[in-house]
């Protein structure tokens, strides 16, 4: 057997148990997360909305993420995923059955927004599965939990509209919305009595200050900074979508007043990450304990190709068909793109396998360049294609964008155990921002132009691929009482 095989039956392994019931836990906070998705004709109908309404909707359901990873990855080095996972499944759950009660569209704009916190739910795990997994494994693991849990977003759009017939009359999917966020409480408490942080004998390590990542040096110190500017921008962006001049959905005063507060917040954020680190880097960081930031900032940067360009693309594909196509309908346009979305299933676990088996560095090159080569095949399609054709080429795209998606993560435990938390975290929302990077792009340009750009940005980011440094030898991490424990990460 393959150092890098995980056999997924073995249920007496404690950690095939605590891997599956961890990728189930964010299985469900993606059915919470986009369960008004398949709903979204009816919830318009039930309250009249717009169609600028629908959109607002859609935007605020997406926004909370994006801070909200942030936020997590630091309750997660610091309390553990058992105890975050749990709590965000119950309260997401409670957020859940209020949406499906609300009686207003402001209702349903606050509820929406809020949930979008559950979005955060995929950091914990990361966390999770690499303090489980040697790292010979966890590629595949981190892949499998990636992969099946994104799986619960297309579940539930197959699924839930079922749930709402059967209830039946107008208030169906209440009921099937209501249900989702009954299922998930009650998974999380479930969650809480079964899970664990880490086996039997081993140290949780934690950050010896939380409210930011722990750098090395004070380059790198600037350098974090810097790369945590994008994020408030997408804010920005987004806000801006909402304001007069796009959806006119928020007052010129309110839009203002939330520029404002991004301003104050990456300043808030700005001391605490100097609260952090000010005092050590006078010391000087011992060698053993220092890590290059710039493998951070690679893997943000990777995760914004590949999960920002996957969000952007499952976002338009349809619509893509529909206006591409003669003779499509859009029920026939959304089953033709959903193949994108469904090869999570086997391409995730697949990119975080060969990572295991064949290394980070060189698997991650080889899939972006897969992924720039993919969207600029989707560049050239057109309406005198094979529809089969088309359908081919989106999926052999989507493979190297989701695989590519298991090699970040692959890579993300293996850079600071005391910090995988707040790493997945800024990874993480770096795929929200380049999601909101992309949509934002494609609102100016035509289809082939945004598949053009997506492929550029692909090919820039392989030039920082190539900076890469490859995991080895083995991570120092220091015990409460002084000692050094040593990792292995080859």
């Amino acid at each position: 057997m393959s150092q890098a095989t995980i056999n997924l039956l073995d249920l007496k392994d404690p950690k095939i148990r605590m891997l599956h019931i961890t990728w189930f836990a964010f299985f469900l906070s993606f059915v919470v997360w986009f369960s008004h998705a398949p709903m979204l004709a009816v919830i318009k109908e039930a309250f009249d909305l717009t169609g600028e309404q629908v959109k607002a909707l859609m935007i605020l359901n997406v926004a909370m993420t994006i801070p909200a990873r942030i936020l997590i990855g630091i309750l997660v080095d610091k309390f553990g995923p058992r105890h975050i996972f749990s709590g965000l499944l119950i309260l997401s759950g409670g957020i859940c059955l209020l949406f499906a009660t609300a009686t207003s569209y402001e209702q349903l704009a606050l509820f929406r927004f809020l949930l979008g916190f559950v979005g955060a739910g995929f950091v914990i795990g990361i966390r999770m599965v690499g303090e489980w997994f040697p790292a010979r494994q966890v590629g595949l693991a981190e892949g499998i939990y990636g992969g099946w849990g994104n799986f619960g977003s297309a579940a539930g759009a197959m699924a839930l509209p079922t749930i709402a017939l059967m209830f039946g009359g107008d208030d169906g999917w209440r009921y099937a919305l209501g249900l989702t966020g009954v299922v998930a409480s009650f998974y999380g408490v479930f969650y809480y009595l079964k899970a664990r942080n880490t086996p039997k004998g081993s140290t949780y390590f934690k950050p010896k200050k939380s409210g930011g990542l722990e750098v090395s040096s004070w380059g790198d110190f600037w350098f974090y900074l810097a790369m945590n500017i994008p994020m408030y921008i997408a804010l920005a962006v987004l806000t801006w979508k909402l304001s007069p001049s796009n959806l006119g959905l928020l007052s010129s005063g309110g839009a203002g007043g939330i520029y404002i507060g991004l301003v104050l917040l990456y300043l808030f954020q700005v001391y605490q990450i100097w609260k952090v680190n000010h005092e050590h880097l006078k010391q000087g960081v011992p060698e053993m304990q220092r890590y290059q930031f710039r493998q951070v900032a690679i893997l943000d940067g990777s995760y914004f190709v590949t999960f920002g360009s996957e969000l952007a693309v499952v976002s338009m594909l349809p619509l893509f068909f529909l206006e591409t196509f003669e003779g499509l309908d859009p029920v026939k346009a959304g089953l033709l793109a959903s193949g994108f979305a469904f090869m999570n299933l086997v391409a995730r676990p697949g990119g975080g396998w060969l990572s295991d088996r064949f290394g980070r560095r060189k698997t991650l090159m080889i899939l972006i360049s897969g992924l720039a080569a993919g969207y600029f095949l989707l560049s050239h399609i057109n309406g005198t294609w094979w529809i089969f054709l088309a359908v081919l080429a989106t999926m052999c795209c989507s493979f190297f964008v989701q695989a590519g998606e298991g090699a970040v993560f692959a890579m993300v435990p293996l850079v600071q155990r005391r910090m995988t938390g707040q790493i997945a975290g800024m990874a993480g929302a770096y795929g929200n921002v380049g999601g909101v990077t992309y949509l934002t792009i494609l609102s100016f340009v035509d289809y082939q132009t945004f598949f053009l750009l997506i492929a550029a940005s692909a090919v820039l980011l392989f030039v920082g691929v190539i900076f890469l440094k490859e995991p080895s030898g083995k991570m120092a991490e220091v015990l409460p009482d002084g000692t050094v424990e040593l990792i292995d990460v080859s």
